[in-house]
């Protein structure tokens, strides 16, 4: 029984190993295709010259509700507006903070129907070309032929793929980054200053853009490089059970790079500050306390230097943490409406969606190098993948990356569809959380401001959110803020 099992196995994995590559391409043509449908879904959409009319009822309540507050407030909000202006470079397209919301979406609506057009033109173009890549580079042989390379190269040093695989495995992954680097670059610099720079947004210099790449060419040699040597090491050492060793390398890996990311690496790239005292600082370190949040430090970034967009975010472990703003943020929505969107992200914090997500994607990474170890030793995969010499070994570097774009790649794609839908369900919950602490006016009209400047998508097709959405769309959040405001009214 033991023998017909064993042969059994073996023809079964001599079947896959022969239709490998067909598999492959099958796969991700499908893939392709699937999407590149979806992208068409979404570009129709952006044709649409008529207003959505639930964004129009949606956003229409939101000026109503407020219009009785604005009269008291408004001298507050002009002070502040004045304050905020006067170090702001007069742009034009900046939202008018006191006027009602809607009139100011409505006028924007063709700018922001351009400029999803633009992007999604470009996401079709340059995932046509992606997928081309990847179909020819399985085709000819890329991975086998820079693995020669490399070993051409590591030869010149005496080095050899027997003794000296992780050196040689440096070179190879060298390698793959330049070309990755150069195919990839005409798609960047094109994104960046042609579209963003179109639309109002970029604010790179070129001399910035490459400073930039050099830098991050730079860092991924210096951590990417022995993170990869340790990772082989680790599996050479670890025997059949090498996977439980890895999982606690990848887990202590991650835990070093969320600390060093944001205090050491972040700092290279852009300017943090303190926020400067005053009521905005007073109200977040209030509710900071309100919340049992142990925040020790409060930053502003120059999100500008590079572009217009907005954004906020959280890092730090267990008792030091520090919350960071764009610049672009603190000149969008006012000080009440920072507040209430802080008051969103704190409630992922509250709510354990953080740590879910970091558990989630440990647990994933376990079980895929477990998955791996059972195909470590498929000479046949990687055969028909042009790794035929019998006299060579299989670089473990290889059978990695050939595991993880084939047959990991169908559970990849399923976790990744999974993940998108759990986290527009903990942005709906994150949204709860800032209503039930009586913040969901200013969160509404701070999301519709953002939305605004960023000239964010204001009907979207429903398939093509679904599938990539990492967030509702705005009027799903607005709509889903009012119902838990008609309740609380009710109760």
């Amino acid at each position: 029984q033991t023998g017909g099992g064993t042969k059994a196995a073996g023809a079964a994995t001599t079947a896959f190993g022969e239709y490998a590559v067909a598999a492959t391409i099958l796969f991700t043509l499908i893939v392709f295709l699937f999407e590149a449908y979806l992208n068409f879904r979404q570009r129709k959409s952006y044709y649409k010259t008529d207003f959505p009319s639930e964004l129009e009822t949606t956003v229409g309540n939101i000026d109503q509700e407020t219009k009785s507050t604005t009269t008291a407030t408004a001298a507050a909000d002009k002070k502040e507006e004045s304050s905020k202006s006067s170090s702001s470079n007069g742009d034009d397209k900046k939202v008018d903070r006191n006027a009602p919301i809607l009139p100011q979406l409505k006028s924007k609506f063709s700018n922001a129907q351009s400029y999803g057009l633009d992007k999604i033109n470009f996401a079709i173009c340059s995932s046509t070309y992606a997928v081309t890549e990847e179909v020819v580079f399985l085709l000819y042989g890329f991975l086998p032929y820079i693995w020669d390379k490399a070993c051409t190269i590591g030869a010149n040093y005496g080095w050899t793929e027997t003794e000296n695989e992780i050196k040689i495995t440096l070179v190879f992954m060298g390698l793959v980054t330049i070309v990755g680097t150069i195919t990839s670059l005409p798609f960047e610099l094109y994104s960046t200053f042609e579209i963003e720079k179109k639309h109002g947004f970029n604010k790179q210099t070129l001399g910035l853009f490459f400073m930039d790449k050099l830098k991050g060419l730079v860092l991924t040699a210096l951590f990417g490089g022995p993170f990869v040597a340790l990772l082989l090491k680790i599996i050479f050492a670890g025997g059949d059970k090498f996977y439980l060793y890895v999982w606690a390398f990848t887990f202590t890996f991650s835990v070093i790079m969320m600390t060093l990311v944001p205090v050491v690496i972040m700092p290279l790239f852009n300017k943090y500050e303190k926020l400067p005292d005053g009521p905005l600082k007073d109200s977040i370190y209030e509710l900071a306390g309100k919340l049992s949040f142990p925040l020790t430090k409060l930053f502003v970034m120059d999100g500008s230097k590079r572009s217009s967009h907005s954004n906020a975010f959280m890092f730090g472990f267990m008792k030091n943490k520090r919350i960071v703003m764009f610049d672009t943020l603190m000149e969008q929505v006012s000080n009440d409406e920072i507040l209430a969107i802080l008051g969103h992200e704190l409630g992922h914090w509250k709510m354990g969606h953080t740590v879910t997500n970091f558990v989630t994607t440990q647990v994933y990474t376990g079980f895929m190098f477990y998955f791996f170890s059972l195909c470590y030793n498929s000479h046949e995969l990687y055969r028909a993948f042009g790794f035929d010499d019998e006299s060579r070994p299989i670089p473990t570097i290889i059978a990695l990356l050939l595991f993880t774009s084939t047959i990991w790649a169908p559970v990849d794609k399923a976790l990744s569809f999974i993940m998108t839908v759990h986290s527009r369900k903990c942005e709906f919950e994150a949204d709860e959380f800032s209503v039930n602490l009586g913040m969901s006016s200013k969160l509404q009209s701070g999301l519709c401001k953002i939305h605004l400047e960023n000239l964010g998508a204001m009907s979207p097709d429903s398939w093509y959110s679904t599938y990539h959405y990492s967030h509702p769309p705005l009027v799903e959040r607005l709509s889903a803020m009012m119902k838990l405001d008609t309740t609380k009214k009710l109760q």
